[in-house]
């Protein structure tokens, strides 16, 4: 599945890339020409705007209302809603910034593009195949998966 987020949602397209979806983020664009796009490459609209969930869907473009006030409650209602799974496959993943897929890195290939502590600490890495970012399983990882599963709890009741 691949998706269309307009600018309300741009947090939300971010956690959509971690999962692996391939998420076009518009901030600065039109609701025709977002539409355009979408139905050229069949993507699915996720807004918070109902009256271009309506206009998308009354042009036949499938489009999804977003219900609920956190990212986790965000999470929890999309994947009730489109079947998404809640966990963070690294190897499906995409870059939360640009997009484009990432790739397992050396330690050697990213060494002087990361902080000396983060090389020394950890020993797995990822780098963006478009813009280059680097990643580890750092600090920020278990509250990516506290999130996750809070979001799994709300989304079907279970923990983990």
């Amino acid at each position: 599945m691949e998706i269309a987020v307009d600018g309300m949602l741009g947090k939300l397209a971010r956690w959509l890339r971690m999962l692996g979806f391939d998420t076009k983020y518009f901030n600065n664009m039109g609701d025709d020409e977002i539409l355009r796009i979408a139905s050229e490459e069949n993507r699915v609209i996720l807004t918070r705007d109902y009256q271009f969930f309506r206009k998308a869907n009354a042009r036949g473009v499938k489009a999804v209302f977003v219900e609920g006030k956190t990212h986790v409650e965000r999470l929890a209602n999309l994947s009730k809603h489109l079947g998404i799974k809640l966990e963070i496959e690294i190897e499906r993943s995409r870059c939360p910034k640009c997009n484009a897929g990432i790739k397992p890195a050396g330690r050697e290939e990213i060494k002087d593009k990361i902080p000396a502590s983060t090389y020394k600490t950890y020993n797995e890495f990822w780098v963006c195949v478009g813009c280059g970012q680097v990643y580890w399983k750092g600090s920020h990882w278990e509250k990516i998966n506290n999130m996750l599963s809070q979001a799994r709890q709300i989304a079907y009741g279970k923990s983990g």
